[in-house]
């Protein structure tokens, strides 16, 4: 089974990748609960991952993520991830990433244009409507950093319960999805829509990598038992 699905790669005109939390387990990037320790265990994810409670208890909401930025910060991407960054560097245009992770690990592996679905918790952005005076550069220090003349506040730049999916990054990878002959889905359950409903989108085939079975085990065409880190190598070479 994993000849053919290298074959199918080798082949492919258009390549498409999508991935979940199981894409960097061997990372050991903390899941989101996993960060519920200690302090946190009094609180369900749900309850600090929406705009709501940033707005109820910004300090608390900001150090929770802080406390995630810093465990994602102390990991490197895995053999799987390297992986996907070399064949884009050998096979320039045929490869689309596109990830429902937050990690950035894609992107510190090198691969370029990935569309990140639920944000980047690297990154911040203003939780109202930026202002003349909203300078990301110019901020009040705080839990959470602050604008110095209207107070707006930075929050992470993810996708919290209850929003959309940034547009633009979405709108691609349907595109994307419509487009490739060949996808892999890669370490995610399948159960989060509407990321999930890619694999059902495509025309192209589609290959499951995931060592446990997932939602979209009856959309492929073929189920591959194992992890990214161990078969992205064995499907992305060219020899």
């Amino acid at each position: 089974m994993n000849d053919q699905v290298r074959g199918w790669v080798r082949a492919a005109r258009h390549l498409f990748v999508l991935t979940g939390a199981g894409m960097s387990a061997e990372s050991g990037v903390p899941t989101f609960r996993d960060a519920l320790t200690g302090l946190w265990s009094r609180f369900r994810p749900e309850d600090l991952a929406t705009e709501d409670a940033f707005r109820a208890n910004p300090a608390m909401v900001w150090d929770w993520y802080a406390s995630r930025r810093a465990a994602v910060a102390q990991v490197e991407p895995n053999a799987g991830h390297r992986a996907l960054a070399d064949f884009a560097r050998r096979h320039p245009g045929r490869l689309t990433v596109v990830t429902q992770n937050v990690d950035g690990l894609h992107q510190r592996a090198g691969s370029e244009g990935v569309l990140a679905l639920h944000g980047n918790i690297a990154e911040d952005k203003w939780l109202d409507v930026p202002r003349a005076c909203c300078d990301p550069q110019a901020v009040v220090a705080g839990s959470p950093p602050s604008c110095s003349t209207c107070g707006n506040q930075l929050r992470p730049a993810v996708v919290w319960f209850g929003e959309s999916l940034p547009l633009r990054e979405l709108q691609e990878a349907e595109r994307a999805a419509r487009d490739c002959d060949v996808m892999l889905v890669v370490g995610t359950s399948g159960v989060v829509y509407p990321a999930a409903g890619l694999a059902r989108l495509t025309k192209g085939r589609v290959a499951v990598i995931n060592p446990h079975p997932s939602d979209l085990d009856d959309a492929a065409d073929a189920v591959l038992r194992g992890t990214a880190a161990q078969l992205l190598p064995q499907l992305l070479t060219d020899g």
